[in-house]
């Protein structure tokens, strides 16, 4: 049996598809007679649309994620699904006209002309290639692409298997394609490695279709038949590694080679282990399955360094939702001393100790994406994150300290919250212009399929309606939509505009002068240190010479509340503050905190502080936002040359 899998836009064109690799290798591995290709059809789109039209990088990474919550690649491709070139041209317009420049509004209405052209060419290579199942993954604005690939095979081979699965197609979603797009003969919900073969052994004889997890199939009269999920996930022993074979020929034959430089994507864990405890309630990521699940360190770093010999790529995306931290002292000292220098994304909780820290910028692990999302404890409550402001922002100062680049977000709109959560945190963000700054202007929070939110009303958000994209691009009644939606729209809850306002302007700033800025610190042992070249602060060379100071300032490496503070200093005549207590006051000791929050030495939240100088390591030279698209290339030489 001949399958070929495709890779539609606007998948990343500098990353290779993890599902179809691993689908690939399931195929070839599992289904007797069963051999499996890859179309890299997002690499197809970029060396056919550059042939006529001015398209770069940026405008490719607008379509595949910049423009997510506003729908833009999805809808980009639904005339090529709907057969019209001006499919809801003045609809989408009208809608977005106030959130694009006229440039974009341009080429996006342009691409939508020639979207169907695309597809047309696709599915023509598909048909060329004679495969006996076609499948399709999507993830994020992949949907219309996809399916409107699937309905044009179709239409020229109606003897070719169509199916598609990926996260759009999780749960009610994989359901509602199937009822509504009766071209896609298939879909699969949930993890494909167990469930795509049992199809491919199904259409072959060998078992029923109704005995493959998760299908949705038709029944001889074209209805939609929906066999029960898995109950159970994947156990990590069965989650096969990737097969790659192709994407770095295919890449380095396409006009994108000077675009991107590729990398490679590993896998070692699925699910979340902190969100089986405590789902944070804006969180839809995880799908179906929350359980988290990870393979043998050894397995682990065999997969890792056999990629990386295989294919000679240093650079690598793991997609784990959370880093299983027993692989802080497992994987990573074996990769620290295997000699490769690897240069990796991956998403850690924001309360690692610094040590752990550093033994993550050891083993290369350089871009880490901690899920801060605010630096105010009683809205990361509301979150339920786990952690507080203050270890927040000890997070970022930590990170500067060993090297790491974070990538965050700061997000709003969270029921209960009220302008106090955010008055006094805006008032230090200037204080903090040496650290990270967040990724771009403060969000509010999308309602996400599979989250708190979306599952249960009483948390805030009763109103629930598919996000406005989807009633741009799709022709389906309201409840079929509700049902195909990951994304909702709601009526907006917390901080009012104004507050929005402020802390955007505060952002903008951050992230304007954080190239320039410094705080450090060179503790001497009889006196601290610190250098300041901040834009708020006129002072540049700090001393701290008295013992109460010096104590504090290295107690608050943690963040304290003044009474915590006190207790733990308390008991050393050496650091009385002259009211004949053997150790210091509390309200000494606020005295010295309030003129160091002045100064921008400390930061302040729900009544606790921390210090947020890093050691004098010259690491300004490290501190490179490495995610910047623009100075991606740069970044990497600076780090090599370091």
């Amino acid at each position: 049996m001949r399958v070929l899998l495709v890779n539609m836009p606007w998948a990343p064109i500098d990353l290779p598809s993890l599902a179809l690799g691993i689908l690939k290798r399931s195929v070839d591995e599992r289904v007797p007679n069963g051999t499996a290709d890859i179309l890299h059809a997002n690499i197809e789109y970029v060396d056919w649309i550059t042939k006529n039209t001015e398209f770069s990088l940026e405008d490719y990474s607008y379509y595949a994620l910049g423009s997510y919550f506003l729908g833009c690649g999805d809808w980009v491709f639904s005339s090529a699904l709907y057969d019209d070139p001006e499919w809801r041209v003045p609809e989408f317009t009208a809608a977005m006209s106030n959130r694009m420049n006229d440039d974009r509004m341009k080429m996006t209405r342009a691409l939508h002309t020639t979207a169907a052209d695309f597809v047309r060419h696709i599915a023509e290579r598909i048909v060329e290639l004679a495969p006996d199942v076609v499948g399709f993954t999507s993830t994020f604005q992949q949907n219309t692409a996809a399916l409107a690939a699937a309905k044009h095979v179709k239409r020229l081979a109606p003897h070719i298997v169509t199916a598609m699965g990926g996260a759009n197609c999780d749960g009610k979603q994989g359901e509602a394609v199937h009822r509504n797009f009766p071209f896609v003969d298939h879909v699969l919900r949930g993890e494909g490695e167990v469930s795509f073969p049992a199809l491919l052994k199904a259409l072959d004889g060998d078992e029923p279709l109704s005995e493959v997890p998760g299908l949705c199939w038709r029944a001889a009269d074209g209805t939609s038949v929906v066999n029960a999920m898995s109950t159970k996930p994947l156990p990590p022993a069965a989650i096969l590694p990737p097969d790659y074979t192709g994407y770095f020929e295919r890449l380095a034959s396409s006009r994108a080679r000077n675009w991107v430089e590729p990398k490679l994507v590993v896998e070692g864990a699925r699910g979340c282990w902190w969100g089986e405890k405590h789902h944070c309630t804006f969180c839809g990521l995880n799908g179906s399955f929350m359980e988290f699940r990870s393979k043998s360190p050894d397995v682990f770093y065999d997969e890792i360094t056999e990629l990386a010999r295989r294919h000679r790529i240093l650079d690598m995306y793991v997609v784990d939702n959370i880093l299983d931290m027993g692989y802080v002292n497992t994987v990573l000292p074996r990769i620290i001393d295997s000699g490769y220098d690897l240069r990796m994304h991956i998403e850690i909780k924001a309360n690692m100790r610094q040590g752990q820290l550093q033994t993550l910028a050891d083993a290369g692990l350089i871009f880490v994406q901690p899920g801060i999302e605010s630096l105010n404890s009683r809205v990361l409550k509301l979150m339920d994150k786990g952690v507080t402001g203050g270890q927040n922002v000890r997070m970022l100062r930590d990170a500067a300290t060993v090297g790491l680049s974070v990538a965050w977000n700061y997000l709003h709109g969270f029921p209960g919250e009220d302008a106090g959560d955010y008055a006094d945190v805006v008032d230090q963000l200037a204080a903090l212009e040496h650290l990270n700054p967040p990724v771009g202007p403060t969000s509010r929070i999308a309602i996400e399929r599979f989250s708190p939110y979306f599952n249960d009303p009483a948390l805030g958000f009763s109103e629930l309606r598919p996000a406005e994209p989807y009633r741009l691009t799709y022709d389906l009644p309201e409840t079929e939509m509700f049902d195909l939606a990951y994304v909702f729209d709601v009526p907006p809850r917390g901080i009012g505009e104004d507050v929005v306002r402020r802390l955007d302007e505060a952002i903008a700033h951050w992230r304007r002068d954080y190239p320039g800025s410094r705080l450090t610190h060179c503790d001497l042992e009889d006196r601290i240190v610190l250098v300041s070249r901040r834009r708020a602060f006129d002072w540049t060379h700090l001393e701290l010479t008295d013992p109460l100071e010096l104590a504090l300032f290295r107690l608050l490496d943690q963040p304290h509340t003044v009474k915590a503070a006190a207790r733990k200093l308390a008991g050393d005549p050496a650091l009385s503050d002259g009211d004949g207590a053997g150790g210091p006051s509390e309200d000494g000791l606020r005295r010295v905190l309030a003129r160091w929050r002045a100064l921008g030495v400390v930061f302040e939240d729900s009544g606790q502080f921390v210090q947020i100088a890093p050691p004098a390591r010259n690491e300004e030279f490290l501190r490179i936002d490495f995610m910047r698209h623009t100075a991606a290339r740069e970044a990497e030489l600076a780090t090599t040359s370091a």
